[in-house]
C-alpha cells in the first residue's frame, strides 16, 4: 500500500502536466489569431453573414414599397375608371337628349305645316293624361275654355304626313279638356267611303287595341269597296266636319240574309304614339 507521502508526488506531477498542456494551448491560439489572413477571414465571414441579412431586409421594404405603390395606383385607376364612366354616362345622356331634341323639332315641325294647311281655326294641345276614372277611354290635353275650348269640339291629329280624326271634347275647364276618343265604345262618327261614297256609322270597341267598326253600310255597296278603301268624316250630324280621315278597310264583313254590312277600319292616328292634337272649329274657317 503506497504511502501519502507517494501520493502528494502523484498529484504534483498531474497538476504540473495539466498547466503545461493549458498553456501550450494557449500559445497555440494566440499565434494563430495574431496572424492577420486569419483575422481578414473572419471579417470576411462576418460581414458576409451581415450583407445577406441587410440584403434580405431590404428586399422586404422594396417589397413592401412595391406593394403600397401598387395599391395606391391602383386605387388611382379605379378612381379614373369611375371618373371616366360617369363622364362617358353623361355624355351617352347628352346625346339622347340631342337625339329626342332633333326627333321633337321633326314632330314640331311636322304638326307646325299641318296647322298651316289647316282651313278651319284650330287649337293646338299637347296630351299630357288619361282620365283616370276612365281608364283607358278619356284622353286629358293640354288646353281648356281659356284657350276656346269647347265640349263637342272636334280633335284631329297627324300621324305620318296624314291628317286624321282622333275623337271630340266632352268636357272642357279653364286649362284642361276630356277628349273622347274614337275607339271609346260611346263614341259614333257618321262616315263615308272616300271613292264609292256609301255612307256608314263608325264606332269603337273600348280599346286602342281593337278594330273601329263601320256599321249600317247598304249591302248593295259590297261590290264597290275592298280592303286598303279609306273612310272619311260625312259631316251628318254637324259635330264633325265633312273629309277628315278616320281609317282604312282592313277587313269587310257580308251576309245575304242581311240588308246591310261593316266593315272593320285601322285608324289613321296610332293611339298609342299620340303626342300632339288641334281642337277645331267646324264653323270658322281661318283667313287666307
Amino acid at each position: 500500500m503506497r504511502s501519502r507521502e507517494e501520493r502528494a508526488q502523484e498529484g504534483r506531477t498531474g497538476m504540473e502536466l495539466y498547466v503545461f498542456i493549458t498553456l501550450a494551448l494557449v500559445s497555440f491560439l494566440t499565434l494563430f489569431f495574431a496572424s492577420r489572413p486569419a483575422f481578414v477571414e473572419f471579417k470576411s465571414v462576418g460581414l458576409t453573414m451581415f450583407s445577406g441579412v441587410r440584403g434580405g431586409i431590404d428586399e422586404v421594404f422594396s417589397t413592401v414599397s412595391r406593394t403600397v405603390l401598387s395599391i395606391q395606383e391602383l386605387n388611382s385607376l379605379r378612381q379614373e375608371h369611375t371618373e371616366l364612366l360617369q363622364r362617358i354616362a353623361h355624355y351617352e345622356q347628352f346625346e339622347r337628349t340631342a337625339a329626342e331634341i332633333r326627333q321633337e323639332n321633326v314632330r314640331l315641325r311636322e304638326q307646325l305645316g299641318f296647322s298651316q294647311e289647316l282651313r278651319l281655326r284650330h287649337i293646338p294641345a299637347r296630351l299630357i293624361g288619361r282620365d283616370p276614372n276612365n281608364l283607358f277611354s278619356a284622353l286629358v290635353i293640354n288646353q281648356g275654355t281659356r284657350a276656346g275650348v269647347a265640349v263637342n269640339m272636334p280633335v284631329v291629329a297627324v300621324h305620318g304626313g296624314t291628317q286624321g280624326l282622333v275623337g271630340k271634347v266632352i268636357h272642357s275647364g279653364a286649362f284642361e279638356s276630356l277628349v273622347m276618343p274614337l275607339y271609346d265604345s260611346r263614341c259614333f262618327v257618321a262616315s263615308r267611303f272616300v271613292h264609292s261614297r256609301y255612307e256608314g256609322i263608325v264606332e269603337g270597341r273600348g280599346s286602342p287595341r281593337d278594330p273601329l267598326f263601320m256599321r249600317y253600310i247598304i249591302s248593295r255597296a259590297r261590290d264597290e269597296i275592298s280592303v286598303g278603301d279609306m273612310i272619311i268624316t260625312s259631316g251628318m250630324g254637324g259635330i264633325y266636319p265633312p273629309g277628315i280621315n278616320i281609317g282604312r278597310v282592313t277587313r269587310i264583313h257580308f251576309q245575304e240574309t242581311e240588308l246591310s254590312m261593316e266593315v272593320e277600319l285601322e285608324p289613321v292616328v296610332d293611339f298609342f304614339r299620340l303626342e300632339y292634337v288641334f281642337v277645331i272649329h267646324p264653323e270658322e274657317e281661318t283667313d287666307g
